[in-house]
């Protein structure tokens, strides 16, 4: 056993030598490199499981042996400071080490085909592979400092994946957003790191903990900068995970391609700052005031990603945001002290939610390949629909993580979440309503992104998909088949969904919001409206399943799905063998002095999953009511528009929904509070400090040039040339001064 884990510093550099490989045939042999492009590709997988395989039997030692290994060097030695660097093998590192390896190998595999016709095909996986070196660098660190230094390089991949389409202006405005966002964090971080190591001396975990425990337990160091400094830390935390109020830049990262979003949102990036506050929880524990701060901004992260997400038209950004939200309830179970609960979810959740961004990718690509559809439009769930039938594996694997996510048994998330929820009951009352209650919120939005997506209703929708089409032209439907007491109603329902920007429409009032110009431009391109049919002189296309190297890490990610929740059931004594994340976890939870988990029985368990999965269904029956049946008809909609005109108490539950979706659709209008107090005035104080200098500093300065010129240009007319007039001037002057010292004699 310590054979193995002595070599425990190879993890995160097993995969190194692909991209430098990569970067220098690139730059030194372009030719060559680029026509064994597929070799890359397969050497970034081979090399990654290598260290899935390493990382996998650490684990069944950890889980045999409940053991923990550390093994540091130093690299620095001055007087008295010395900067160690090394690794650190416990049951948080193998349980990241684990997710990294597993979900980056099928975002490898996935990739090779998703990219296989992008021009930056080798760049791409030169950028992955160090990002997975950076994060698993990051997470195998023994001390701070070296925390530190990956965390930064895992920003700097994060901004290079984000914005890897970077010729597209709102790429690199959104690669740019990510990474400013993130440096208010990092450096908050980083001055946390020096302050705690001011008090202690030490960047070592175990030497901080027990020094600083030391020092609170004897009132030997000041509380409010402690307080202060650990609260830092948390801030990088809050950055880099998408908590509230640095969780701005996690929408726009989707711009860049699907396979990053499924990376960063399910096992590197914003799992980072869930590893920094598990990895520091034995400090936060012992600091007042720290844990409550934790759990109040996550509860809000909870809320907010859930709300945020209703009324997003972009498939990539419900995800998003949704990533959010179930980072919160993480979050909320490091605040409340859970810490095997937090991490139960984070496994269960990453795999899920990478498999629902893999199918997005699939769905995204089988809609570009319908003619006119623009990569914006290509992931605009207005513009899909209907779509059950051409990709079946990918809407099974979807509806598996979308079940998953909602909470529904036996899934995996079901296992975790409805534990947090339980223990939130116990901590605190309001949170826990609050937790609840968005649980019903995420089955409804997450719903909603699979009706939109599969079902279909107030879409583009290809009646024959049959890719045979002798016309040019051909019939399209709303919903399917044409039924013949629609016809006369489709032209007016096409016109409100290609109305130009100054027009506005309305799902359930005659109150206003505004149409995007994704949705504004959808036929322009390629279509034209005649006698409610669409006309085109192209042949059209139609979606199809992705290729087998898609599916193949979808349909992996569907079984982990279904059977991950396994490793975290605790239901009675008789059956706590079967509880392998609480045996994983012993040595972390002996460190922070907790009880093991206490084991529930049948009667415990099911009755606390009721209410749990209860409100999960009432989300998921509300959004098939909205988004499904109720919209089946022309007429229901007419109904539904009609009906919402009559009555006060229509017209309040009509503003209430419509200004819900307004604060959803908009961002809860924090971006906008941002770009006007701090963009918009970053600006203005620029442009007046910008005036300041040229007006006020440059102004004095050149006028003291000025009047110096003007002086010299007047005095030289003065001199004639005559001695005698220049001794005249100078008994003047003499006489002058004299007067003068008289007056003050």
């Amino acid at each position: 056993m310590e054979h193995t884990y002595q070599y425990g510093w190879i993890i995160p550099f097993v995969p190194l030598p692909v991209p430098i490989l990569i970067g220098i045939g690139l730059l030194f042999f372009p030719t060559a490199t680029k026509s064994l492009r597929r070799m890359w590709s397969f050497s970034s997988v081979l090399l990654l499981s290598i260290v899935m395989i390493f990382s996998v039997n650490l684990a069944i030692q950890q889980i045999n042996n409940s053991s923990t290994s550390q093994c540091v060097w130093s690299w620095i030695i001055n007087n008295d400071f010395v900067l160690e660097f090394g690794h650190l093998i416990d049951p948080l590192s193998s349980i990241m080490s684990i997710l990294i390896t597993t979900v980056g190998i099928m975002v490898l595999i996935y990739s090779d085909n998703y990219m296989s016709h992008d021009q930056g095909y080798l760049r791409f996986f030169a950028y992955m592979s160090f990002f997975n070196v950076s994060m698993l660098g990051l997470v195998t660190s023994s001390n701070l400092i070296q925390i530190y230094i990956f965390w930064e390089l895992v920003g700097m991949c994060s901004y290079l994946l984000i914005g890897f389409w970077f010729t597209r202006p709102i790429a690199a405005n959104a690669c740019q957003k990510a990474f400013v966002t993130n440096r208010v964090g990092d450096f908050g971080l980083l001055l946390g790191i020096l302050g705690f190591y001011w008090i202690t001396g030490s960047f070592e975990f175990r030497d901080l903990f027990e020094i600083v425990k030391n020092l609170i337990s004897n009132n030997q160091v000041n509380i409010f900068f402690c307080t202060l400094c650990a609260l830092l830390l948390f801030a990088g935390a809050v950055a880099k995970s998408a908590q509230f109020p640095l969780h701005v830049w996690l929408p726009d990262a989707m711009e860049g391609p699907t396979p990053i979003s499924a990376l960063i949102h399910a096992a590197t990036m914003v799992a980072a700052g869930i590893f920094l506050v598990a990895r520091l929880l034995p400090l936060f524990i012992v600091i007042p005031y720290i844990m409550n701060l934790i759990s109040f901004i996550s509860i809000i992260t909870v809320l907010l990603g859930a709300t945020l997400a209703l009324a997003q038209k972009d498939i990539k950004r419900s995800l998003a945001y949704s990533t959010m939200s179930q980072l919160g309830y993480i979050m909320l179970a490091l605040g409340m002290g859970s810490y095997r609960i937090s991490l139960f979810h984070l496994i269960t959740h990453a795999y899920s939610k990478a498999l629902l961004f893999l199918g997005s990718g699939s769905i995204i690509h089988s809609m570009e390949t319908v003619v006119g559809y623009s990569p914006n439009k290509s992931q605009n769930m207005i513009l899909m629909g209907g779509l059950t039938k051409h990709v079946p594996i990918t809407k099974l694997s979807f509806l598996l993580g979308t079940l998953s996510l909602c909470g529904i048994p036996p899934l995996a998330c079901f296992w975790s979440k409805d534990e947090i929820i339980n223990d939130s009951w116990l901590y605190s009352p309001i949170f826990a309503i609050i937790a609840w209650s968005t649980s019903g919120l995420t089955a409804f939005y997450m719903f909603r992104v699979y009706l939109l997506t599969f079902e279909g209703h107030l879409n583009i929708h290809f009646q024959n998909y049959s890719g045979k089409m002798n016309s040019s032209v051909f019939s399209i439907s709303l919903w399917g088949k044409d039924d013949p007491k629609m016809i006369k109603n489709k032209l007016s329902l096409v016109t409100l969904l290609t109305m130009n920007n100054t027009e506005r429409f309305s799902f359930f009032s005659n109150k206003p919001f505004q149409i995007d110009g994704s949705t504004n431009n959808m036929t322009k391109p390629f279509i034209s409206i005649r006698n409610f049919y669409f006309e085109t002189k192209n042949p059209l296309s139609y979606p199809h399943e992705a290729d087998n190297t898609m599916l193949f890490p979808m349909l992996v990610l569907a079984l982990v799905t279904l059977f991950v929740g396994v490793i975290g059931i605790s239901l009675n004594q008789e059956y706590s063998d079967f509880d392998i994340l609480s045996k994983w976890l012993t040595p972390s939870i002996n460190l922070l002095h907790q009880n093991s988990p206490n084991s529930e029985d049948w009667y415990d368990f099911l009755t606390n999953a009721i209410f749990s999965v209860s409100i999960a269904y009432f989300g998921i029956v509300i959004a098939s009511i909205l988004y499904k049946p109720f919209y089946s008809s022309l007429q229901n909609l007419t109904l539904l528009n009609s009906f919402s005109k009559t009555g006060p108490k229509r017209f309040f539950w009509d503003t209430i929904i419509n200004g819900i979706y307004q604060w959803s659709y908009n961002r809860a209008y924090i971006d906008a509070f941002y770009t006007t107090s701090l963009t918009k005035g970053i600006r203005r104080l620029a442009e007046l400090t910008s005036f300041f200098d040229k007006r006020v500093i440059d102004g004095i300065t050149n006028g003291f040039g000025l009047v110096s010129f003007f002086l010299g240009e007047g005095i030289k007319y003065v001199g004639g040339g005559r001695i005698s007039s220049y001794l005249f001037l100078y008994l003047v002057f003499v006489l002058i001064i004299f007067f003068f010292l008289n007056l003050n004699l």
